[in-house]
């Protein structure tokens, strides 16, 4: 993908996953209000939040389909364009089934919106930043959900919910603008053969799975179950037709990788453990504790801003040192807290709630960033889609799976209690506890697999700590911008290389000449001249002294590529293999600090390869 720098695709992903993850909670507070504009029941309402997550999650497998088959720009534009729609449909609505339709327009937006965004920053992410540029995706989608529910509740202090759909709107705008500017039009782009059974078999399993697992707690527990059964039978099916199809929906090779299968359940874990305990936290706070939408919000946003410093911070230690150390420390501080925060609860205090959540949601920047990155870090760039969908793909279900089962047991406890003979205060104290045993019970089993990290880093074989500059050709010939093509064919002949880089006057890189170059010029200016035979055909009859004095005497600059693609001599091998192989290139000037320095061919990274596999076979 085309840009100016891979910063400005991160901050157009970023963007846009804090957006996907801030509309996803940004309603929540606003749903009592919609249930009297409209004369609809909990039951009804909830539907905006249900039906969302589940549009989301199905578009989440198109969305691979629909990035490999279109290019970039005009997907995400009109991703975006779609919750710009949604979003002006649920704020002019008369009635609740046209906002409901709005918030599902919206949700087909948002679960294409952040698996392109990460695609997007794979395109353009060298491995050995992986976990900065993750840790920075990770701290958006966390800032979202939680951000939104602050906002929200300011907006409504001075305006009705409509509000909400108009701010939303405009924020989209914005990031349609970005999107425009920014993002480049060149990705290499595939033909993929949508199955639209597959899409089907995908719906039936996501949806039958998110909804029994949603109701299981509040409704009727055999259409639960009978939802959730249908779903798993649904979901065996579309895994085993993924596996028979030449070109499937959603490909599942990255799960053969050690690497991503563990890394994508410790994400999963977090996500489960996170989004579960955003939800219990405010819940308890404002019931059992009697205060406000706005000041629990308020109270928990310390910890958030936590995470979102942690972050990227976590990410860069993961690029130096990996995740064997980062993640399992994650997990251990999270598990330690959530048994204080269950064992203090009985204090009664919402500045220690406070205190003891920031290391809860904190540390999870130690573990969601580093293990994505540990995770999408062992794909090749092609199985990077697929990679993307399964981690996208498993947020929202480990999201909706651990809200309901944790809001289920927080209720089932709560009712058991009441029923039991306790007041109010003391069966949601008693449902707190029970809800944190499990929550330490889940980050106890991640912290278990976290130290898998260790065994399976280790096992990788040693490479030394090779810089570009110690295989590279540091003997660097050039011509000059005024020299003619004679000088720079003999240079090429005399010295066995295939072109050289132009430079000006002052010594400054300003192009590259081949001997391709040459001929095709050469061929181009005299049709006949393709072969040595037809050239001396051409100069017995029409004067071929002649004709070669006129082509050797032009200038290099005239025929010299003025775009050189250079090689920044801190880029990693596989980098570097992929952009000569992209381009189609031979060789590429590497450049420090603005100068060039040497010369990176492709037989000096085969000979390298050669020489480090037999030293590694001795």
């Amino acid at each position: 993908m085309k840009t100016k720098k891979p910063i400005l695709i991160l901050m157009v992903a970023a963007f846009g996953a804090f957006l996907g993850t801030f509309n996803e909670t940004f309603l929540n507070i606003a749903l009592t209000p919609i249930m009297q504009d409209f004369n609809v029941g909990v039951s009804t309402v909830q539907w905006l939040t249900t039906a969302y997550m589940l549009g989301a999650a199905i578009m989440i497998p198109v969305a691979s389909f629909l990035y490999r088959k279109f290019a970039t720009r005009p997907l995400f534009l009109f991703t975006v364009g779609l919750l710009i729609v949604g979003s002006l449909v649920c704020a002019f609505a008369p009635s609740f089934p046209v906002m409901l339709a709005g918030r599902i327009i919206q949700s087909l937006g948002t679960g294409m919106l952040t698996p392109i965004g990460m695609n997007m920053v794979l395109s353009v992410v060298p491995k050995e930043k992986m976990g900065s540029y993750m840790g920075l995706m990770g701290a958006a989608t966390t800032l979202g959900p939680s951000l939104s529910i602050i906002v929200a509740g300011i907006l409504l202090n001075f305006s009705t919910w409509h509000i909400l759909f108009f701010v939303f709107a405009a924020l989209m705008v914005i990031l349609f603008i970005m999107g425009a500017v920014i993002i480049g039009k060149d990705k290499k782009m595939e033909n993929p053969h949508l199955d639209i059974l597959s899409v089907i078999l995908i719906s039936l399993a996501l949806i039958g799975i998110l909804y029994g697992i949603s109701t299981l707690f509040s409704g009727n527990i055999f259409v639960a179950l009978a939802a959730i059964v249908i779903g798993i039978i649904c979901l065996i099916i579309f895994v085993k037709r993924q596996n028979k199809l030449e070109v499937p929906l959603t490909n599942f090779k990255p799960l053969k990788a050690k690497e991503f299968k563990v890394g994508l359940s410790l994400n999963l874990i977090a996500m489960f453990v996170l989004l579960s305990m955003n939800v219990i936290m405010p819940l308890f706070i404002q019931n059992a504790m009697g205060v406000s939408s706005l000041e629990a919000s308020l109270t928990l946003f310390p910890s958030i801003i936590v995470s979102c410093i942690l972050a990227p911070i976590a990410g860069k230690i993961y690029d130096k040192k990996g995740g064997k150390f980062i993640v399992p420390l994650g997990y251990l501080l999270v598990f330690v807290f959530i048994l204080l925060l269950a064992l203090t609860i009985n204090l009664n205090s919402l500045l220690l709630i406070a205190l003891l959540y920031i290391p809860v949601a904190g540390c999870m920047s130690l573990i969601i960033g580093p293990s994505q990155s540990f995770a999408l870090g062992s794909l090749s760039k092609e199985e990077n889609p697929h990679g993307v969908t399964l981690v996208t793909a498993g947020f929202q279900v480990a999201g909706c799976m651990g809200t309901s089962i944790f809001t289920g047991v927080y209720s089932l406890m709560t009712d058991l209690r009441i029923n039991a003979g306790s007041n109010g205060y003391e069966a949601m104290e008693f449902a707190f506890i029970v809800t944190m045993a499990v929550a330490f019970v889940v980050a106890l089993a991640g912290f278990i697999l976290s130290l898998s990290i260790r065994k399976i880093e280790n096992s990788k074989p040693v490479v030394t700590d090779m810089k570009l500059e110690t295989i590279m050709k540091t003997d660097v010939y050039t011509v000059k911008e005024e020299d003619n093509l004679l000088t720079a064919l003999t240079l090429i002949t005399e010295k066995h290389i295939s072109g050289v880089p132009v430079v000006n006057k002052k010594g400054a890189l300003t192009g590259f000449i081949s001997d391709g170059d040459i001929m095709r010029y050469l061929s181009k200016a005299h049709p006949l001249f393709v072969n040595a035979y037809s050239l001396a055909l051409l100069g017995a009859e029409n004067g071929f002294d002649d004709k070669l004095k006129d082509l050797m005497n032009i200038k290099v600059k005239d025929i010299a590529k003025k775009k050189v693609l250079t090689i920044d001599v801190n880029t990693n091998l596989e980098d570097v293999c992929r952009i000569l192989e992209s381009k189609h290139l031979k060789k590429a000037p590497v450049m420090k600090d603005g100068k060039m320095i040497g010369v990176i061919n492709r037989s000096n990274i085969t000979n390298y390869a050669i020489n480090s596999y037999l030293a590694l076979a001795k």
